[in-house]
């Protein structure tokens, strides 16, 4: 049998299930993610108690003289071989917040080499393993059969010209790429007051109708986003 598919045009699947979700503090953010089918989410946060979804603590674990006994590096390789087993159950995997993924990444590769920062790790070799090892964790969770939700803190930028605030996600703009070039949509939520509360996409792969979202229980979920479904 070649190893090579036939030789003819496909039909593209235009269903997302790579999502970027950026907001504001009590914003939403985790409540409006945890509603998706089975999630299990990988929590830095420390206040995976307060959920309703099975979660793990993400983190780097020191011995009693500091050195670093066990990583978050090596924590997400076991969960990520763990996902990609036939009889796992989750169907959502939520990392809240990849802002502390990164930072305790590069805080493990620090620690590894006995380092205070990445640029101490000579000929760029810090920064080098940083860039394998999260481009590795977002490639593989891509490659999962289950959607994945990248949660993220918001940064309120003001230009100093006209005065307009813009709100960004905080996670840094180099590794903001990295992560979003493989999603396929970026949805903001805000709140207003004490109990209004709002979700808009602000970027997409393309453009989505409802009918292009195979399961309900998610269909229901995107049609509350503001600007989700042009055919509205």
């Amino acid at each position: 049998m070649s190893i090579l598919p036939e030789d003819k045009p496909c039909q593209p699947k235009k269903e997302p299930h790579n999502f970027f979700v950026y907001g504001a503090t009590m914003s939403g953010k985790s409540y409006f993610t945890s509603f998706f089918p089975h999630p299990l989410v990988l929590n830095t946060d420390g206040n995976s108690e307060q959920g309703t979804a099975p979660s793990i603590q993400i983190r780097n674990v020191r011995d009693e003289h500091g050195a670093l006994k066990s990583n978050c590096i090596q924590q997400l390789d076991e969960i990520v071989t763990a996902l990609q087993q036939p009889n796992c159950t989750f169907q959502t995997v939520i990392v809240d917040v990849i802002d502390d993924i990164c930072v305790m990444i590069e805080q493990a590769i620090c620690l590894k080499h006995n380092v205070q920062s990445l640029d101490q790790i000579g000929y760029g070799r810090g920064y080098a393993a940083f860039n394998a090892v999260l481009q590795q964790f977002v490639m593989d969770l891509k490659a999962l059969n289950q959607d994945v939700i990248y949660i993220s803190r918001e940064l309120a930028l003001v230009d100093e010209k006209t005065g307009a605030t813009s709100k960004v996600p905080s996670l840094k703009n180099k590794y903001y790429n990295v992560v979003n070039g493989n999603c396929d949509l970026v949805i903001h939520t805000e709140k207003f007051g004490k109990n209004v509360y709002r979700r808009s996409v602000t970027d997409y792969r393309q453009v989505y109708k409802a009918e292009d979202i195979k399961n309900e229980r998610v269909r229901k979920l995107l049609g509350s986003v503001e600007g989700m479904f042009q055919d509205k």
